[in-house]
């Protein structure tokens, strides 16, 4: 890890390059490959292009057998779903159904680029589960066919010990946020306190405050006044148009 606030040109540098060709029959010994694996190397990433309308994974860089014990070639999204931690399945499957979404948007607009960033628990190579940030950008190309590709990267961010509530968020096109993680970034998210997040999953769970308090073993007067300030704090008038909005960012 690098304390330096690395800007991701590397990787626009390798878009630039293969998007006219698909991303198909990339030589890895390419100078510009040589050099995108030694930068994931160094960052302990590893980063992989599909053709989202295809669903077909068109390159995966090498460090996908040092960080998941899968070789390039072999890379599914099995492989992604089956390394991600239980309790973190159903957010993925918020998060797949954004993804679909985007290409969707993306391919009817014929131009453009997005941005959805996120952190998951994934096993990695050693059988033990790391906090990974998900960078997904996607874009548009028109050649060599239509498509919208989604550039993955996925980085081991074991080293930052103040995960808000487990996990950063990001949906956007602002490319600011498409950068080599720092601090600032992953505290991008939400704004609850630990507590307060676990009394957020419990309303969505369908508790009423008295039945959380039980749970926590706190009056049903705390539990209330939690939710006051959760609300308070996120400007919404009532607590299911917040856990809609969590459920639609694939935070719950």
């Amino acid at each position: 890890m690098t304390d330096e606030n690395r800007p991701y040109e590397i990787y626009f540098r390798f878009i630039k390059t293969y998007l006219p060709v698909g991303f198909k029959g990339i030589d890895r010994n390419d100078p510009l490959i040589l050099e995108l694996e030694e930068f994931t190397k160094t960052n302990n990433q590893f980063f992989f292009v599909v053709d989202m309308a295809r669903l077909k994974f068109e390159f995966t860089s090498l460090r996908s057998k040092e960080m998941l014990g899968i070789e390039p070639e072999e890379l599914t999204t099995y492989h992604l779903k089956e390394a991600t931690h239980p309790d973190d399945l159903a957010r993925q499957g918020l998060a797949q159904a954004q993804l679909i979404k985007i290409t969707h948007e993306l391919f009817v607009l014929k131009k453009g680029d997005m941005l959805m960033s996120s952190t998951f628990r994934l096993r990695n190579i050693t059988g033990s589960y790391s906090n990974r940030l998900i960078q997904a950008y996607f874009f548009y190309g028109a050649k060599p066919t239509e498509a919208v590709y989604l550039l993955d990267i996925q980085t081991d961010i074991g080293w930052f010990k103040k995960m808000k509530n487990g996990h950063h968020y990001y949906l956007g096109d602002d490319i600011k946020f498409f950068r080599f993680p720092d601090s600032a970034l992953l505290m991008h998210g939400p704004v609850f306190s630990d507590r307060e997040f676990e009394i957020i999953k419990l309303i969505h769970s369908g508790l009423s405050s008295e039945q959380i308090g039980k749970k926590l073993f706190l009056s049903k007067y705390t539990i209330d006044t939690h939710r006051r300030n959760i609300l308070e704090k996120t400007g919404k008038t009532h607590i299911s148009e917040l856990i809609y909005d969590l459920h639609e960012k694939g935070l719950l």
